[in-house]
């Protein structure tokens, strides 16, 4: 059965008009109080599409609702804070009438056109985390980012006038440094959840490298890996930083020169067969690998055993 084309939601406008909450007063950026909102429920899973940016930090008070958003189950207790970017998929399924509490910060691309921040915002990385991985924010991360969405809300809703603009990109500007921040912080106080990442991405290896169609499939690839710990290559890159100071590619080359020295060592296989069953298409790429990790070429580490 085909899955049901999402639905795209082109203007701020018409997302309040879905909500049922009065329109914005200013076109191009809003903010929306959650508490306002009309609790709903929805028993099929809805996909939806925005063509602006929309940052939202909240909690489920009432229902139970599960978010296309991640790779585990988040505690709704707690702020979570997470970030859509525009053309991103977004789905929700909701078995009760739910009512969330926070805020929600929409963004138009086009408030930011003629700013540095326009090209800055795409750089972000929880911008490019393809919805799998949301913020786990403490009471205070939690002022400190309530306290940004109230200066911005206050100052569209004040007169506008020619600072209007550049004061509340500025706003935007910290309210995204300071999520970086309390990213960066996630990845060290989350060790649990980081250290389970590294025990399977150790097996996820350990299986692809003794897998007899390696010769056909290749090397393993960092897009791979990432699917199969379902998570994105960058935030799969960032923890594995944290906890190890390697991305996710150094721990591949690292697997694969294992490997090798294994085989090197305790088989009479050609340099060439064992470039083939790493998964390398030329044995010369091996060979220039092998090197650069060791500074041995794969002979010579051979002939140090005889």
């Amino acid at each position: 059965m085909n899955q049901q084309q999402p639905y795209r939601i082109t203007t701020i406008k018409d997302y309040h008009k879905i909500l049922g909450i009065a329109n914005p007063e200013h076109p191009m950026i809003s903010v929306i109080n959650l508490a306002e909102i009309t609790p709903y429920r929805s028993e099929e899973t809805i996909r939806v599409v925005f063509d602006f940016y929309i940052i939202s930090l909240k909690k489920v008070e009432e229902g139970d609702v599960h978010y296309g958003y991640g790779q585990q189950k988040y505690d709704f207790d707690d702020g979570i804070l997470f970030f859509i970017a525009p053309n991103q998929i977004f789905s929700f399924k909701a078995d009760d009438a739910f009512r969330s509490a926070g805020s929600m910060l929409l963004i138009h691309p086009d408030f930011l056109w003629g700013n540095p921040l326009a090209k800055v915002i795409k750089k972000y990385e929880f911008f490019n985390y393809a919805i799998n991985e949301a913020l786990f924010v403490s009471e205070k991360e939690e002022i400190v980012l309530k306290s940004l969405i109230k200066n911005i809300e206050q100052e569209y809703r004040s007169h506008i006038d020619q600072f209007s603009e550049s004061i509340m990109i500025s706003q935007i500007e910290s309210f995204l440094n300071y999520s970086n921040r309390f990213y960066m912080r996630q990845f060290l106080t989350r060790k649990i959840s980081g250290n389970q990442i590294l025990d399977k991405l150790e097996k996820i290896l350990d299986d692809y490298f003794n897998n007899e169609d390696i010769i056909n499939n290749g090397l393993p690839t960092v897009q791979h890996i990432a699917q199969q710990l379902n998570c994105s290559p960058n935030y799969l890159s960032g923890i594995l930083k944290t906890l190890t100071g390697q991305n996710t590619q150094q721990h591949i080359h690292e697997k694969i020169i294992t490997k090798a020295k294994e085989k090197l060592s305790t088989t009479t296989l050609t340099i060439g067969e064992i470039a083939f069953e790493l998964g390398f298409e030329y044995p010369q790429s091996f060979s220039k690998l092998f090197k650069s990790k060791t500074e041995l070429t794969p002979v010579e580490f051979r002939a140090s055993f005889n």
